[in-house]
C-alpha cells in the first residue's frame, strides 16, 4: 500500500524577536492602521499581529488602549488642523480651524471618542489652542475674552461633531417634512451659520475693546486654563 506523502507544516508566522519593537513603532503602526482603516478599528490582538508580536508584549510600552488611541488622535490631529487662512484674517482662521476639526471629528469616530470623554492637551491639541488663543487676541479681545471665544467655538465645534456623527446613523424617511428640516440642523451649511452667529458676537466684542483702549495691567495669554 502506498500513502500519500504527508504536505509540510505550515510555519507560524513570523514572530519578532523579543524587545526588538518601542512604542514609536507601536504608534506608528496604529496610525497606519487608522489611515487605511479608521482609528475605530484599531485593536491590541490586530494592532500586535501587524507587529509579529504577541498581544500582551504591547503592554510594555503603552497602558492601555486608550493610552494608545490617545497619541494616534494627536498624529492624526497634527496633520490636519492648520488652516491655510491668513492669521491677520481671524475670522476666515477660526473658520477653517473649526471646520477642520469638525471635518477630523466626524471622520474619525474614535477621535470624536476622545474629545468627548475627556479634556485633550496632547502636543497638537494645545498647539491648535495656543494658535486659536493667538488669533484671537490679535483681533483684538483680551485674555479673559479669549478664553471666552475660544470655549465658545471649541464646544460648539465639537458639540456639533458629535450631533452629526449620530445623525449620520439615522437618516429621517418617510414623508415627515419636519424630521428633513430637523436633520438639516447637522448640515455643512448649518455649521457655517452657527459659527457666523458666534463670530459676530466675538467680533462685537473685540470692537468694543479697542474703541475703549487697553485695559491696563490685562494682556492676552498664550492659552487658556482648561484643556481642549
Amino acid at each position: 500500500m502506498i500513502f500519500p506523502m504527508a504536505e509540510p507544516a505550515r510555519s507560524p508566522a513570523a514572530r519578532a524577536p523579543w524587545g526588538t519593537i518601542t512604542r514609536a513603532d507601536i504608534v506608528a503602526a496604529a496610525v497606519r492602521m487608522a489611515t487605511a482603516d479608521g482609528a475605530e478599528e484599531i485593536s491590541i490582538r490586530r494592532l500586535a499581529a501587524s507587529l509579529g508580536v504577541a498581544p500582551m508584549a504591547l503592554y510594555r510600552h503603552i497602558r492601555d488602549k486608550d493610552d494608545l488611541l490617545n497619541e494616534v488622535v494627536d498624529r492624526l490631529l497634527a496633520e490636519v488642523w492648520r488652516p491655510a487662512a491668513a492669521p491677520d484674517d481671524w475670522e476666515a482662521w477660526i473658520v477653517e480651524a473649526a471646520s477642520r476639526l469638525r471635518d477630523f471629528l466626524v471622520s474619525q469616530p474614535a477621535a470624536l471618542h476622545v474629545y468627548l470623554a475627556r479634556p485633550v492637551v496632547s502636543p497638537a491639541a494645545v498647539e491648535r489652542m495656543d494658535a486659536m488663543m493667538g488669533v484671537l487676541g490679535r483681533a483684538g479681545l483680551d485674555e479673559a475674552r479669549a478664553r471666552g471665544a475660544y470655549g465658545a467655538v471649541h464646544t460648539y465645534t465639537i458639540g456639533f461633531a458629535a450631533l452629526e456623527a449620530s445623525r449620520a446613523r439615522h437618516a429621517p424617511g418617510g414623508d415627515d417634512d419636519l424630521a428633513r428640516r430637523l436633520a438639516d440642523y447637522t448640515t455643512t451649511g448649518q455649521f457655517a451659520e452657527g459659527l457666523h452667529y458666534l463670530l459676530g458676537g466675538i467680533g462685537r466684542h473685540a470692537r468694543a475693546r479697542q474703541e475703549a483702549g487697553p485695559a491696563p495691567g490685562r494682556r492676552v495669554g498664550p492659552r487658556p486654563t482648561a484643556g481642549g
